[in-house]
């Protein structure tokens, strides 16, 4: 099975998050950032080449999910960090819904 070089491996996997209805929303000056959202929403899922900083981390509250590729990659890795970024960020969204409720996320999740 073929890899795609880390670049080719972000765009496929902005490509499957298209699918999920999310666009890229923006990018940093360099390009190897890229941050999507889904159609109105204030939240972001990053893919990049490199893991943020705590200072991006701070600075930049409304990302909830950050997708990093740094090595070559097959399609059926992309598609997995896909679906991994896609459950992460579904639980910063259940976390902001639970903070803004005033509700404990991990007690939440326990409940179920």
């Amino acid at each position: 099975m073929s890899t795609l070089p880390p670049l080719q491996a972000l765009a496929r996997a902005a490509a499957l998050l298209a699918g999920h209805g999310f666009r890229v929303v923006a990018r940093n000056e360099r390009g190897d950032s890229l941050y999507l959202a889904q159609d109105g929403s204030p939240w972001r899922l990053r893919l990049s080449n490199h893991a943020r900083t705590p200072k991006q981390r701070r600075g930049h509250p409304e990302v909830l999910a950050s997708l990093v590729v740094r090595a070559p990659r097959t399609h059926a890795q992309v598609a997995a960090l896909v679906e991994a970024a896609l459950r992460d960020y579904a639980g910063g969204l259940r976390r902001v819904a639970a903070q803004a409720s005033g509700v404990d996320a991990a007690s939440s999740a326990s409940r179920k």
